[in-house]
């Protein structure tokens, strides 16, 4: 091959490079905006998301008033607790938060408590059981009638009310004593339209546990009503395992085991668990505390309640605490939207002022209390 020939054939072979470097540039070039589309999608999507995250932070108390305490401080707390690198930070694991139920998550004024409404249904008006009712339900039940009445509770009848629950309703597996307390739920809330005695949570408070279950925090209900009807009707409605409900305790037995003694007992497969008829402690004051450290084993740092009967727990989670903790005690100071008691509510002002919890005001914090379809009768 002469010089020539090797000259026209690298001249060929050139531009065959160069034609095909060509039409890669150019399919680069229109290509491009549609290879970018995914990426901004992306990053379009991205800052949606982070702008719903907001708002919905913004809105998580929307049924609380901006005037209201506990709404500038505990959105302030939970800023401080969850921010990596903050003085105040408390890991995961650590954020705990403890709530009563009754005047607390839900109404007691209805015009009493809900497991005592349950236990004079039971024993004054159920058709299956009225008439196999004891002299001594029946005397409880008689002063349940006069608290109702009245308002005023009766001296002792905590451990009168407990004990009545555990016999009125001996025998029953819990699964029975569940459906027992969901059917009574459900019927009509005596004081209020539109509100069955299930629904009548309020919903301010309930917000309150979304807010912190959307920061991490592991909601926990302390109550002193038996532990059976406290899940009973608040599963369901307070979003948190029946697990972390924790109330008033009877005695639960296998179904065979009679009058022997547990430790001699061996549960066998013909068994079931039953209630056993026995009250065994009320969670009120200083058993709340008790049951906190038996059954979570950490120190909260948040508490919730309504009356005396809370200030146990909640001087616990205040007291000595090494994360930042903060008590919270609602005041049952609305007379046209809830069965309010306003000497009782100035009570409990004064003992948040004396002791250091954050005043709840049901009149003054709250945009509605059970919705605005519910009124008071």
């Amino acid at each position: 091959m002469n010089e020539q020939q090797k000259s026209g054939k690298s001249w060929k072979i050139l531009s065959a490079v160069l034609a095909v470097a060509l039409v890669a540039m150019t399919c680069l070039y229109f290509l491009a905006p549609f290879s970018k589309a995914p990426a901004q999608e992306t990053a379009s999507t991205s800052a949606q998301s982070k702008s719903e995250e907001t708002a919905a932070k913004a809105d998580a108390l929307s049924l609380w008033k901006d005037s209201a305490p506990l709404k500038k401080q505990l959105t302030e707390y939970i800023k401080a607790v969850t921010t990596e690198g903050s003085k105040d930070f408390i890991p995961v694991e650590k954020r705990i938060a403890v709530f009563d139920m009754d005047g607390t998550l839900c109404c007691e004024t209805d015009p009493g408590y809900f497991d005592h409404k349950l236990l004079y249904y039971r024993v004054t008006e159920d058709p299956n059981y009225k008439d196999k009712a004891s002299e001594e339900e029946k005397a409880t039940a008689a002063q349940i009638k006069t608290y109702f009445e009245t308002g005023e509770y009766p001296e002792g009848m905590d451990i009168k009310h407990g004990t009545a629950v555990a016999t009125a309703f001996k025998g029953m597996t819990p699964e029975e004593f569940d459906k027992y307390v969901k059917d009574y739920r459900n019927t009509p809330m005596e004081s209020y339209t539109n509100m069955t005695n299930g629904q009548a949570f309020y919903k301010p408070m309930l917000q309150v546990v979304d807010y912190l279950q959307a920061n991490d925090f592991t909601v926990y209900i302390i109550s002193g009503t038996d532990r059976l009807i406290t899940r009973g009707l608040a599963e369901d409605t307070v979003p948190i395992p029946v697990s972390q409900m924790i109330g008033s305790d009877e005695s639960l037995v296998a179904s065979h085991q009679g009058d022997e003694d547990g430790l001699e007992y061996t549960y066998t497969k013909e068994d079931e668990v039953i209630t056993g008829g026995k009250f065994l402690i009320k969670n009120l004051k200083m058993n709340k505390v008790t049951v906190i450290e038996q059954e979570i084993g950490e120190q909260p740092v948040l508490s919730f309640g309504n009356s005396s009967g809370d200030e146990a727990m909640a001087n616990f989670v205040l007291d000595d605490n090494p994360y930042k903790s903060a008590a919270f005690m609602l005041c049952c100071d609305d007379t046209e939207r809830e069965n309010g008691n306003l000497k009782k509510a100035e009570k409990m002002l004064n003992s948040c002022k004396e002791n250091g919890y954050t005043a709840v005001s049901m009149k003054n914090d709250w945009t509605t209390i059970y919705g605005e379809n519910v009124t008071k009768k």
